[in-house]
């Protein structure tokens, strides 16, 4: 059996220009991975405690309140209708779904996956770790006669910000289900619309009242500051999460009991995602009004987490422009070729730090 070949880990890389912002001396703004700072609501915490004597094995397919619980946000934040609860599947976070899915759904050598020309590089490991061939494509003409296996999606688009609307998601469906192809919606920062409002795939208006043939991707690692807990869950074709169930079954792939009552309490509690959109609005505005004012331009970033900005040069001298101000992000090489003048800036930094960097990029 040959060893899979993955790429290096692409934040390690960073290395040198972590320790060059480090060395400032207000100290790092760190704004290159996305890691909340901000406190767990305090129901959650709760929930998560109340059921920490509970000795036995979790259900892998997640307890019935917490799929109920999924079910009622998707229609009370999302306008999503007609899911039912067994078609609800907890997961060990949104990145174990991404590397694992197009294995877990059956695709091997021999298939062809598609996924966005700018993307999180969990994509590529996924369809690595299946064995199967990758193309970077962002419409459909770009594919020409090739019949992929499967397809993603990322709307609203880590690292762009990008929105797809309700139109485009709408010809992606139609032209899927005439080729039999699986589309995977990976919607982990839907919560977070700003100059434009995401629309999930599983919307009435984006698949006419069918689920077939999809599925969608949701985290709470951003929009309740789970990431420590590893939350988030699949969703769409009923015959599709059974599968994925099944497998997930006999690998052992099961969310902790614990996290489970903490999501069902995250997921009905629509006041803490509103304090923590506030946050991350205003973090926002002082980040790309501070970039726009010191010579960067702001491309896309209508929603989510990250604003895409470039100054016209490669993407590392960028990177390490911004490091000798103690400022860290990402380069947009990490997402593809298509990022290479570009740098993925986060907004998941306390306040404090965040008009630090303002200052700093002032100065």
């Amino acid at each position: 059996m040959s060893r899979i070949s993955l790429p290096d880990f692409p934040w390690d890389s960073l290395a040198g220009a972590k320790a060059l912002a480090g060395a400032h001396p207000d100290g790092i703004v760190d704004l290159s991975v996305g890691t909340p700072v901000d406190p767990v609501p305090e129901g959650v915490r709760a929930a998560l405690a109340s059921v920490s004597d509970i000795p036995g094995y979790p259900a892998t397919h997640g307890t019935p309140a917490l799929r109920e619980a999924a079910v009622a946000a998707l229609a009370r934040r999302h306008g999503v209708e007609g899911i039912e609860p067994g078609a609800i599947l907890p997961t060990i976070g949104s990145k174990e779904a991404v590397a694992w899915l197009p294995r877990l759904l059956g695709f091997g050598p021999g298939d062809l996956v598609v996924i966005p020309e700018l993307a999180y590089p969990t994509y590529e490991v996924g369809v690595l770790l299946a064995g199967a061939s990758l193309v970077r494509a962002d419409g459909l003409t770009q594919l020409g006669p090739q019949r992929p296996a499967m397809l993603w999606l990322n709307s609203p688009s880590n690292p762009t910000g990008r929105v797809l609307g309700a139109d485009h998601l709408r010809k992606v469906v139609e032209w899927a289900r005439e080729r039999d192809v699986v589309v995977v919606s990976d919607e982990c920062y839907l919560a977070l619309g700003w100059e434009s409002e995401p629309v999930s795939i599983l919307h009435p208006s984006v698949h006419g009242g069918r689920t077939d043939g999809l599925l969608a991707l949701h985290s709470l690692s951003k929009s309740a500051n789970l990431a420590s807990y590893r939350a988030g869950f699949v969703t769409g074709d009923p015959k599709l999460v059974a599968g994925l169930l099944e497998v997930r079954k006999h690998a052992g792939m099961i969310v902790p009991r614990p996290v489970q009552e903490a999501m069902t309490a995250a997921l009905a509690d629509d006041e803490a995602l509103a304090v923590q959109r506030d946050r991350y609005a205003r973090r926002r505005l002082v980040l790309r009004k501070a970039l726009q004012d010191n010579g960067f331009e702001i491309e896309h970033s209508e929603a989510g987490l990250y604003l895409w900005a470039t100054r016209g040069e490669p993407a590392m001298d960028t990177v390490s422009w911004l490091a000798g101000r103690g400022i860290l992000v990402a380069p947009g090489t990490f997402y593809g070729p298509a990022g290479k003048h570009h740098v993925r800036i986060g907004l998941t930094a306390a306040d404090e730090r965040v008009e630090a960097a303002a200052q700093r990029l002032a100065q």
